[in-house]
């Protein structure tokens, strides 16, 4: 537990989360229904970004080695991809210069899409797993100019119609993975095997499916989206807390440690995700 690798990401985001409860206590508190966690949103998808950005602090020598190898300064890129991360969460929780944090934090998952995921996919396309971390990374770049999209008036709202496209497409694949492959763990399609605290996990696997198409579908069509995506994120929420936050404590050793915590973000992340993009559709959009 007091691996730098593994303690200061799980430190790191326990103290952005209190952090963050306690900044938004009052909006959430005013906000009725669903739109509690709605407003609740940024907090859950800054937590996991000041996760990673720990990560790569703590262990900057072994996440280097996904730098792209043509790439210049292995070491500096994984300090500064941890530098970003922790300043972005900073910046979503105290909701000071969003706009352009969440704009330049949108770019640099891109451009991990980009350089990163992509070649892998173009190497071995029938790879459901590489599409699904390329997909996942795209859609978490999407949340990110929603985000920054929701700020204010003008032409920059034009980046919540592509944060709302690019979390749309990757949500519906993840429904259908869902689908096609119920006995893995629910939420973005990885290859963790349902735990065994989990009853009836297959059943579990098509629901989460399913809700995760049909919210991909009202993005889509902007029938919905606001009301299908907010309970969608409600779902892979309590996917966290229920299925993937019980690996920590029953990790014995320091992979397993990592392992849990980096899905305990990973799917925090994309719940976050879910939920920017319902808050930055218009109060009562159909």
């Amino acid at each position: 537990m007091f691996s730098p690798f593994i303690f200061w990401p799980w430190f790191g985001g326990l103290i952005f989360l209190i952090g963050g409860l306690l900044v938004c206590r009052l909006r959430v508190a005013q906000a009725p229904g669903i739109d509690k966690l709605v407003a609740l949103g940024p907090v859950l998808y800054a937590v996991p970004l000041a996760v990673f950005g720990a990560e790569h602090l703590a262990g900057p020598r072994i996440l280097m080695n996904v730098v792209p190898r043509w790439m210049p300064a292995h070491l500096f890129w994984a300090y500064f991809v941890g530098i970003a991360l922790v300043c972005a969460a900073i910046s979503i929780i105290l909701t000071r210069y969003v706009t352009l944090s969440a704009s330049l934090l949108g770019l640099m998952f891109f451009l991990f899409v980009l350089l990163i995921h992509a070649p892998r996919v173009v190497a071995n396309p029938s790879d459901r797993i590489a599409w699904a971390v390329a997909l996942r990374d795209l859609s978490f770049g999407g949340a990110g100019w929603a985000l920054a999209g929701c700020q204010r008036q003008g032409p920059i709202r034009a980046l919540v119609a592509m944060g709302r496209v690019t979390v749309a497409v990757p949500t519906i694949f993840f429904g259908v993975e869902n689908l096609l492959h119920p006995n893995n763990a629910p939420g973005v399609p990885l290859p963790k095997m349902m735990p065994p605290w989990v009853p009836l996990g297959p059943v579990l696997s098509y629901l989460t499916g399913a809700a995760l198409i049909a919210a991909g579908i009202a993005l889509l069509i902007g029938r919905k989206g606001r009301m299908v995506t907010a309970w969608t994120g409600l779902l892979v929420t309590l996917l966290v807390l229920f299925v993937y936050g019980p690996m920590l404590p029953i990790a014995a050793k320091p992979p397993e440690m990592n392992e849990a915590i980096n899905y305990i973000a990973d799917t925090l992340l994309f719940a976050g995700t879910l939920l920017v993009v319902a808050g930055a559709l218009p109060q009562g959009a159909k």
